[in-house]
């Protein structure tokens, strides 16, 4: 089929769902958060109807709209939050390909299949948009066997040109705000399908988890196999976690072998407890191990869906599938950690400027609304306690926000959130006594970010305190001409001019002490009487307001 005529059939298809989204946007931006709104009034149900007709649009559509839905599905800033949990069931199982169409790829790749394996299972053990597994024998080890679905590359083709030709159309029927994280969604969206369809970078994606997972090092191995109730410490390192071994002769852009590892799909309760797992530790190690890898590591694992992730006997965890990964450099880790603290401490001026250093705020934001924006959502967190906050929480904070202003979501914070979203998923399916933001402090403060992230704050305060110091700096001859030429020759006087030059020293002096105060106010918030320098900035502080004034009042009456 013509991309054209594709497009037109697409558009057809989704037309209905835009249409009601550009409506639920509207509704959703504009309930009043906080006391005496309607927030506790709306339907929620009658959104989720209308995410259903837009799963099921995008399911009838195939492989790569069932991918496109998966990716919407962690989009706070394109949907609103009861859209992301009916998205979020999307599952990426489609009916798998017959193994004589699949046989031809893997004989091109591998050669004879007698002559590679010993045998190999001809019905998949898991089938998906993209590709399907196989089970095989080599050299006398069980081995998994991922192919390409045959003609997914002339598909994913045809159907990234048809979106893209439809998109301009759709974007008619939206709201302006949508349109820009439209439009970057897409471009990430075609990037990531891309990736996943190359597993040779697949490979090195999953060597590289592998790697520095191994790097992590000497964990506690006491989340073996603890009954319920137990209080062992978990550990998120490499001891806990089992990645695959790649088969790097087995192994090509169509095809990757991997070594295969069976265990208990991470959602089957009832096989977890007849192992006797316990299930809380065992969410808390899921925890630990994506949000360590997300922190302390430049790749993250970025589709953790219950079928991509399994138990052993013992308790460890199994990771498969690496074709969605996150890349974060330390960089824009730390602006993420500046983010997800000024959300939990309710702070929105902080909140934008992470938000502005992420990369979120479109050209010409203006700051002030934002804020107000932020502030507003804030508001409708009741009060609540940080550490009582789940993903839940800080996604619905967002996605309010997002939804009221024009945001552009990057890839990598894309995948972050999805990532989160994900295993908060897992979390309820278990149904245990579990706090997301309790057990992510941890994480920080084990890695020491959380003081690198208010020292980076620090630093960002400086800077704008710097620059407007030095854009006073810059306008004080301009403004000081300005009043010489508008006062009257007969006043001109040397007094008049003593007056002025005490004053400017008394504000240049108020604000170098100010800023020299708030910096080592958190420093000693952050370690008390153990850091000297902290208590002596403080001091000192007041005696440069000091100095200040003195030396303003000798200038005033000279």
């Amino acid at each position: 089929m013509p991309a054209t005529l594709r497009a037109v059939m697409v558009l057809l298809k989704l037309l209905p769902s835009v249409i009601a989204l550009r409506r639920d946007r509207r509704r959703w931006a504009s309930l009043k958060d906080g006391d005496g709104g309607q927030n506790s009034a709306i339907d929620e149900d009658a959104f989720r109807s209308n995410a259903r007709r837009m799963l099921n649009a995008l399911i009838s559509l195939g492989p790569v709209y069932i991918k496109l839905g998966q990716w919407l599905s962690s989009r706070a800033d394109i949907l609103p939050h009861p859209y992301l949990g009916e998205l979020a069931k999307l599952q990426d199982d489609v009916p798998a390909a017959p193994f004589e169409e699949v046989r031809p790829i893997l004989e091109r790749e591998l050669g004879p299949l007698g002559d590679t394996f010993e045998e190999i299972d001809k019905t998949p053990i898991s089938g998906a948009s993209l590709g399907q597994v196989y089970r095989a024998v080599y050299d006398g080890r069980q081995v998994a066997v991922k192919v390409r679905r045959p003609g997914i590359e002339r598909m994913v083709r045809r159907d990234l040109a048809a979106l893209k030709k439809a998109l301009p159309l759709a974007l008619r029927f939206v709201d302006p705000n949508l349109r820009y994280s439209a439009q970057a969604m897409l471009s990430q969206f075609t990037e990531s399908i891309r990736e996943e369809m190359d597993y040779t970078a697949e490979s090195e994606n999953l060597k590289r988890i592998k790697r520095d997972m191994s790097s992590a090092g000497g964990g506690s191995s006491s989340s073996r196999r603890r009954r319920n109730g137990s209080n062992g410490a978990a550990s998120s390192s490499s001891s806990s976690v089992i990645v695959p071994s790649v088969l790097d002769d087995l192994s090509s852009r169509d095809v990757l072998t991997m070594e295969y590892i069976p265990g208990i799909k991470i959602t089957d309760i009832a096989s977890l407890d007849e192992k006797g797992i316990d299930r809380q530790r065992l969410v808390v190690d899921v925890h630990k191990v994506f949000f360590t890898m997300l922190l302390r590591h430049s790749v993250f694992h970025a589709d953790p869906h219950p079928g991509n992730i399994s138990v052993t006997d013992d308790g460890r965890l199994i990771l498969y599938d690496y074709g969605m990964v996150g890349r974060l450099d330390d960089e824009t880790r730390m602006r993420l950690v500046r983010l997800y603290l000024a959300l939990v401490e309710k702070d929105p001026p902080r909140t934008v400027n992470a938000m502005s250093d992420l990369g979120m705020l479109v050209p010409d934001t203006n700051r002030e609304v934002v804020e107000r924006g932020v502030e507003m959502t804030v508001r409708a967190m009741h009060g609540r306690k940080p550490d009582e906050m789940e993903v839940q929480s800080l996604m619905e904070m967002a996605n309010r926000t997002m939804s009221r202003f024009p945001f552009v979501l990057p890839k990598n914070l894309a995948l972050y959130m999805r990532m989160a979203s994900i295993i908060e998923g897992i979390y309820k399916t278990h149904e245990v006594d579990f706090k997301f933001v309790r057990v992510l402090r941890e994480i920080l403060e084990e890695e020491s970010l959380i003081k690198d992230a208010y020292v980076e704050e620090i630093k960002h305060s400086i800077t704008r305190l710097a620059k407007s110091i030095d854009a006073t700096i810059s306008i004080a001859p301009e403004l000081k001409r300005y009043l010489d030429e508008s006062k009257p020759h007969a006043f001109g006087t040397r007094r008049r001019e003593n007056r002025a030059d005490a004053n400017m020293i008394l504000l240049s002096g108020s604000i170098f002490s100010g800023a020299v105060f708030a910096g080592s106010a958190v420093v000693y918030a952050l370690h008390g009487a153990a850091e000297p320098a902290a208590a002596a900035g403080m001091a000192g502080s007041l005696a440069i307001m000091a100095a200040a004034a003195v030396l303003a009042h000798k200038r005033r009456h000279r």
